[in-house]
């Protein structure tokens, strides 16, 4: 089988053909075929699935969920037309990752395109070819290139190729420890072990010392097996304290693509984005030329369509290197949508029926930024747990509203159940104005209109966060956690609602516990006591 491999000078054979047919689709005038879309599935479950409704709805598409058995009740399975149940028997992740039953209810409710969201099978090749063998549209790029983009060790050969700067870093996945020894005795340490085939923070370990390098090295292979299926490790040159910025893009079938400037996502634990901003605050103008036009240049190399993001690190001396490519819809696409005014799902969507981006409006020139808009993922952890998830039935939900402020959620309401199935994200909050200091200003003032009991979440880490002088001035970087150990001095929630209906209650039920001029007396009746969950 053919590979596409790169040799000192230039392409191999088949990239030299993958290439020739990119130029060729900027220089046809002949136009793809438009197909409409009139029913759309979403392979995915929680907000991001209803994210992709709602703009369905808007186009005039019918909508199609899928749900596990431990999902019956999901707000996302009541937001569509139609709701299909998935994965009989399998384990609640497990359902979702079963291409057999996917398929097969897009094939018999004549779903002309799957949507992945993000996560699950969003970034799976065979997923894609899988749509495509069925004659059903994968909203997203060709199976070939989400090959391509979810292999970091090609797709950082192809970055080398395109001209854009990368950390330095093994060309193939290791396969011992000697190997990463070599690899430190060149660049020296502190090294970092990545996951091969996977993202998210999982598989990644920093490694500041031999003596280290043996149990990182354990550790990073046994997480990526554990949540990739597959062990393998290549090994960067750590950069110390960087910043975390990632360019937004969009293509089409016609070789066009553009950008939609850029996110901060530094403000990160464990490698697990928690605060996202856009655009990056305090950035050069000529990085961010240089970062959006590597990011471009790499999308028309591997022939790139629709929703993507490249994301970068940024040293303190401003120098960028290419990390990857995520060739899906991210979580923090909002705040892209709020400083751009382009909904990046509509726009998928006509990308997928054939329509080309000057056909949408979207040309480079026109894409401005409008203000700063700064997203918050409120989750059901505990951050004085070393943010341990929590479970439960939310008792009280009350949502921080107004001017400048988006929610997308799934399960923020009274009565939700929280389970320990899935991720703990409970709403994105998202707000927007004319810069960074008064999205800020929004943002924090929306948190502390939030209430929730029930479960334990990060609201009171957030506010801290949105308090912090580093934060405001726009200066952070990916030790912003780490380094402001003050953000964990959380303040207890008062939950003055909530005693105020007990000392009532037990007021009714046993009397005054001190005497008062009205002749309330005890309750005959013992009260039921409720079960604990």
């Amino acid at each position: 089988m053919l590979k596409l491999r790169f040799v000192k000078g230039g392409l191999s054979f088949l990239g030299i053909q993958r290439v020739s047919r990119v130029n060729a689709a900027f220089q046809s005038t002949q136009r793809v075929d438009y197909k409409p879309i009139k029913k759309v599935m979403v392979a995915n479950r929680g907000e991001i699935a209803i994210r992709v409704f709602r703009a369905c709805t808007e186009l005039g598409i019918r909508t199609v969920a899928v749900y596990s058995e431990q999902d019956t009740g999901q707000m996302h399975r009541q937001k569509a037309d139609e709701a299909y149940i998935i994965g009989k028997g399998l384990p609640p992740v497990q359902a979702y990752l079963h291409i057999p039953d996917i398929i097969k209810v897009a094939k018999e409710n004549a779903v002309d395109a799957v949507h992945p969201g993000y996560g699950f099978l969003s970034e799976r090749s065979d997923f894609a070819q899988a749509c495509n063998d069925a004659g059903v549209r994968f909203i997203g790029p060709s199976p070939e290139v989400v090959r391509q983009m979810g292999d970091k060790v090609e797709a950082r050969a192809i970055a080398i190729d395109a001209g854009v700067p990368v950390v330095p870093g093994t060309e193939t996945p290791i396969n011992s420890v000697s190997e990463a020894q070599e690899f430190s005795n060149t660049y020296g340490f502190p090294i970092i072990f990545k996951a091969a085939y996977g993202g998210g923070g999982r598989g990644m370990r920093v490694v500041r010392s031999y003596e280290e390098l043996e149990e990182n090295y354990t550790r990073a292979y046994s997480e990526a097996l554990s949540a990739f299926g597959n062990g393998a490790l290549f090994v960067e040159k750590f950069i110390e304290k960087p910043r975390h910025i990632e360019v937004q893009i969009l293509g089409d079938k016609y070789g066009n693509v553009i950008h939609l400037y850029e996110r901060d996502c530094s403000i990160q634990r464990r490698h697990q984005k928690v605060v996202e901003i856009a655009p990056a605050a305090q950035l050069d103008p000529q990085l961010r030329d240089r970062l959006t036009h590597d990011s471009v240049k790499l999308a028309k190399h591997v022939g790139y369509e629709n929703a993507g993001t490249v994301e970068f690190l940024v040293d303190r001396q401003g120098k960028h290197f290419f990390i990857e490519v995520n060739s899906r819809l991210q979580v923090e696409h909002t705040v892209t949508e709020e400083i751009t005014d382009v909904d990046l799902v509509h726009a998928q969507i006509h990308v997928a029926e054939g329509k080309s981006l000057p056909d949408l409006g979207l040309k480079q020139e026109n894409i401005r930024i409008n203000g700063c808009a700064i997203q918050c993922r409120v989750t059901t952890e505990d951050p004085a747990r070393g943010f341990q998830p929590d479970t439960g039935r939310i008792e009280v939900f009350r949502s921080g509203e107004g001017m400048g402020i988006r929610l997308d959620s799934a399960s923020a309401f009274q009565g939700a159940v929280i389970s320990p199935h899935y991720d703990s994200l409970l709403v994105k909050v998202i707000a927007h104005g004319k810069d960074h200091q008064v999205a800020a200003t929004k943002m924090s003032r929306a948190l502390a209109e939030f209430r929730i009991r029930g479960v334990k979440t990060n609201v009171p880490f957030l506010q801290n966060v949105l308090n912090n002088d580093q934060f405001l001035h726009g200066t952070v970087d990916t030790q912003f956690i780490d380094e402001n150990p003050k953000l964990f001095d959380l303040r207890p929630g008062q939950n003055r609602a909530q005693k105020l209906l007990h000392y009532l209650g037990h007021v009714m039920v046993n009397g005054a516990p001190t005497p008062i001029p009205v002749k309330a007396k005890p309750s005959s009746i013992d009260p039921t006591i409720p079960s604990i969950p």
